[in-house]
């Protein structure tokens, strides 16, 4: 792995990255996830819902077809299992690499009384700690929560409420660990990142353009990387309004960004980033909702660009 990202660290987009044998889609990818020998496991909407391909786009296999309601978040843990987090069915999964369910966390298709607290109303995604085990689970769309199980499943605690308060959440939409001490938060409609202890305890905030997506913690490099929602429809076609990786040290400087100043389906741009992850030479990869946000618009509604590769080439 390189060493941490700085000013003169360089990423170029490596588009078309993916190898989909025909007649294979995405339709949208809406998460992303690398295990530790840089397979990269594309969790998606489509017929093919969990696509493995190697760290050079190549096909590798795939799963998942009739297992979930709605895809929206993936990630692996220490060991290289995979956290499946699918928010219309209320569940994570935690499942090998091949797709046997080895835990269920919440009762599919079961949702918790809205923004009343209890696990689970449209959760978006999980943080796993890298020593514990411990999993941590931002719910979500219809909830404004934190839980944290045990790595066997046991609820041990939750927190936040609604609001634009520290420690409360307007759509906790996704979570990591910040080393092995902190917990990261993409408060993403409060425009901010919220930073706590493992038990909760409000730590910092960082403001940001509605933080989407954010990854830290499996390699050494140090970084926290977070991905930025573009500008709300009042105002479209505004420049430097998210639509971009923004990438920090460990105290949350910005040291690098990366993305065009508008989005668009060319190869520098981004059009609804949703879900990242870096892999061991430090390219990152984010997956895209950009059906739902842009193509089923079109006339007529086509697939557009959800997967995107930028690898680090300098720095």
């Amino acid at each position: 792995m390189p060493g941490p990202v700085t000013a003169s660290t360089k990423f170029e987009p490596e588009f078309g990255w993916a190898k989909l044998p025909h007649p294979m889609n995405f339709q949208e990818a809406t998460s992303v996830a690398v295990d530790s020998q840089d397979n990269v496991y594309v969790f998606n909407r489509g017929k093919w819902p969990v696509m493995i391909f190697d760290r050079a786009g190549n096909f590798r296999n795939d799963w998942g077809d009739g297992v979930f309601d709605r895809p929206h978040g993936i990630r692996t843990d220490a060991d290289d299992n995979l956290y499946c987090i699918d928010d219309l069915a209320h569940m994570v999964e935690k499942r090998t690499r091949d797709g046997e369910l080895l835990m269920r966390l919440g009762e599919r298709g079961k949702a918790a009384e809205r923004q009343e607290g209890d696990p689970f109303n449209r959760p978006t995604d999980v943080a796993v700690h890298p020593k514990s085990g411990d999993i941590y689970v931002s719910d979500g769309y219809g909830n404004s929560r934190v839980h944290r199980y045990d790595r066997d499943g046991k609820h041990l605690l939750s927190w936040g409420e609604p609001g634009s308060r520290p420690g409360q959440f307007s759509l906790p939409h996704n979570i990591a660990m910040v080393g092995d001490d902190r917990v990261i938060v993409c408060d993403r409609e409060n425009f901010r990142l919220q930073v706590f202890t493992l038990d909760g305890e409000f730590v910092q905030q960082v403001i940001a353009h509605r933080p989407m997506a954010i990854y830290s913690g499996r390699h050494a490099d140090s970084n926290i990387y977070v991905a930025e929602a573009g500008a709300p429809p009042v105002q479209a076609g505004v420049k430097r309004l998210g639509l971009d990786v923004v990438i920090y040290d460990s105290e949350f400087n910005e040291v690098g960004r990366f993305g065009n100043e508008l989005g668009g389906e060319g190869a520098d741009q981004f059009l609804a980033p949703h879900g990242m992850a870096v892999d061991s030479e430090g390219s990152v990869y984010v997956a895209e909702v950009s059906y739902t946000a842009y193509g089923s618009q079109l006339d007529p509604p086509r697939e557009v660009p959800s997967l995107r590769k930028w690898k680090r080439v300098s720095g």
